[in-house]
This record gives C-alpha cells, sequence and structure tokens, in this order.
C-alpha cells in the first residue's frame, strides 16, 4: 500500500487526530484504472458533499485527483481510499479546538472481483443488526462504520456476498457495503436514507440516468417484503459496481437484461 498524509509520504497519524478519537471525518473508496479514478466527478461531488455536512473544509479537487494518479499510475487497476478528518485537537468534543485538516490518501493494488458477481448475481442474507436512526448523519459516509463493523461479523459463509439491513424501525436501509434497488416495471426503487444509511456515487449515477433508460428511480420506504416481492433487485457501490442479487434466503431471482444494461452502461463511464 502507498500512502499519503496530508501530501507527504507516511503511514501515522497522531494520536490526538479527532478522526482516530472520534470517527470526526468522513471517507471514499474508489477504483482507480491505470492510475485514473473511476467516476471521479461523481466521488468528488460526494465527498463535498458529506465533507459540507460535517463542516468540514473538502480538500481541492486537482490536488486529490494528483495525488491518486500519482499513487496508482503503477496498477492497471487498484483501490484507492480518501480520508478527511478534523484533525488534530484538545480533548473534548468542541470542534473549535481542531486545528487544520488531516487528509490521507491511500491506494492498494486489487484483483477486482469475479465476473460472475456481476453477470449472474450474488447472494445476500439478512442481519439481524438494525441501524440506528440519525438524520443529522444519514447519508453521509462518515468514519464510524461500527454499524457495518458489527453487522458484516454476522456471517463467515463465502458463499454470501452481502448483508442487508433494516433500520430500528424495520425499513429496508442498505447492505452492509453497498446500496440496494428494487426493480418494478419501468421504476427503480430505492430506499431513501433521511433517518440513516451512506449514499454512495453510484447511487447517485443510477438516480440521474435512470431516465436514459426509460426508467424512473424513486427513493421510498421500502420493507423486506417488498425485496421478496421486487421483479428483480441489485446491489451497487463504487467497487462492485452494479451486482444483480440472486438470491436472498429462499428467494431466487433470474437474471434480468435491462440490469445488465445498465451495469455495462455504468462501467463504461470515466
Amino acid at each position: 500500500m502507498a500512502m499519503l498524509i496530508n501530501g507527504l509520504p507516511g503511514d501515522m497519524v497522531p494520536a490526538l487526530d479527532r478522526g482516530l478519537n472520534y470517527g470526526d471525518g468522513v471517507f471514499r473508496t474508489l477504483q482507480l484504472r491505470h492510475g485514473r479514478p473511476w467516476m471521479w466527478s461523481w466521488q468528488y461531488a460526494r465527498l463535498a458533499a458529506d465533507a459540507a455536512r460535517l463542516r468540514l473544509e473538502a480538500p481541492d479537487e486537482q490536488l486529490l485527483l494528483d495525488e491518486l494518479m500519482a499513487l496508482g499510475r503503477e496498477h492497471a487497476l487498484a483501490v484507492a481510499k480518501i480520508v478527511l478528518t478534523r484533525g488534530q485537537g484538545a480533548r473534548g468534543y468542541a470542534m473549535a479546538g481542531a486545528n487544520a485538516p488531516t487528509r490521507i490518501v491511500s491506494v492498494s493494488p486489487w484483483a477486482g472481483y469475479p465476473a460472475a458477481y456481476g453477470e449472474n448475481g450474488v447472494t445476500a442474507r439478512w442481519c439481524e443488526l438494525r441501524l440506528s436512526l440519525q438524520p443529522a448523519l444519514a447519508g453521509i459516509k462518515h468514519l464510524n462504520r461500527l454499524e457495518s463493523v458489527l453487522a458484516r461479523s454476522e456471517w463467515d459463509d463465502a458463499a454470501i456476498q452481502e448483508g442487508l439491513l433494516l433500520d430500528q424501525d424495520g425499513w429496508l436501509a442498505e447492505g452492509t457495503m453497498s446500496n440496494v434497488y428494487l426493480l418494478r416495471g419501468k421504476q427503480i426503487l430505492t430506499p431513501r436514507l433521511d433517518r440513516c444509511g451512506v449514499n454512495g456515487a453510484v447511487r447517485d449515477w443510477l438516480t440521474s440516468h435512470a431516465a436514459d433508460f426509460g426508467l424512473k428511480c424513486i427513493e421510498s420506504r421500502l420493507s423486506a417484503a417488498d425485496l421478496i416481492d421486487a421483479e428483480a433487485a441489485f446491489l451497487s457501490n463504487s467497487l462492485m459496481g452494479i451486482w444483480p442479487l440472486a438470491r436472498l434466503g429462499d428467494k431466487t431471482w433470474s437474471p434480468s437484461p435491462l440490469l445488465q444494461t445498465l451495469r455495462q452502461a455504468l462501467l463504461q463511464q470515466a
């Protein structure tokens, strides 16, 4: 792994960094293809929006792009991560005590996922953990990901690729590492993220481009039964792209040509 901390090679942050002490920051994980970040405009827009929600100043876009490309240029395919924290601060929660933000950019070589996941679909399970409700943080990819960590610890079966999460009121929210969608006729339904969950860059792309495929993307309160009754279902994030959902418990779905059309269109994005 190659890493820059505030533009300099390194792999350590001060013990007083608020990202370490309070999870006070945001991050994005993305693909690099021959050093260039995939879907960069969408990724940076989400990073900047999440930072603004926490009253953090987002790094200059070109600066981040230059750092990503410098670290990833030797790899045909790599995983990059951008972490932005509020920086070092005195003891206590007050933001006023923080210094300049800490910027961490790291790149690791990556083999990608098996092609079959995108072509034939994946298997998911329901998680027992329920997501807490906090509208002030809903949608943000902040640094406190303990709910996802605990949910992902619920299984170690390699045949299961993802776990799906309901919120405390029993509504469908997301996967441990993905956004989730239902296909119903000419509609793509995806959970509202106004009370919990993470809004991903691919989700933004789907919301903006659904009409290009004769579809309407609708954010809605969705139940577990809604998912089971769907004509098709799929998952997304910035590494997987789009994965059709093939099995969830006793429910199975056949491959959907429409989902493959969406998947291929997404893969062609710069």
